[in-house]
């Protein structure tokens, strides 16, 4: 599988700041046909490159008010097992296996304080082989 080449990064640049942008548009930036660029996003597509189009939702303005990066240590045995069930919550963005201070690190979104804490308790925390959950809250994201 060969390397994205400059025109390769220069796609997925402009997709990274615009998933909508036409390839029409994209094509008239870099001086080349609408096939090209068609033909480029499919190729970064199939070689995995590009993994999926999607949405970024702002949770705030659905009040989703409360965001948290919370850390769960875990029975060693059952990290995989575990981490794979916190993907199935919905108020969880964001779950990965990690190094240092936490086996596993997620991103929460919940309305308040209140459901944050019913989540940990009620559902994180009744998952056989979470040893310890520390939760952070986001007071305010500079860049995402």
């Amino acid at each position: 599988m060969s390397a994205p080449d400059e025109m390769d990064l220069k796609i997925l640049e402009m997709l990274e700041k615009d998933g909508r942008m036409a390839f029409t548009d994209i094509a008239r930036k870099l001086g080349v046909n609408e096939a090209t660029v068609r033909k480029r996003v499919l190729g970064l597509q199939v070689r995995g490159v590009i993994k999926r189009f999607s949405v970024v939702v702002d949770h705030g303005k659905l009040g989703m008010n409360t965001v948290a990066i919370v850390g769960i240590e875990a029975d060693p045995a059952k990290l995989l097992d575990i981490a794979q069930k916190l993907c199935d919550f919905k108020e969880l963005k964001c779950v990965a296996t990690s190094t240092g201070d936490h086996m596993i690190m997620t991103e929460v979104w919940t309305k308040n304080g209140l459901e944050l804490t019913k989540l940990i308790s009620d559902k994180i925390g009744k998952i056989d082989g979470v040893e310890r959950i520390c939760p952070a809250l986001i007071l305010e994201k500079l860049k995402d």
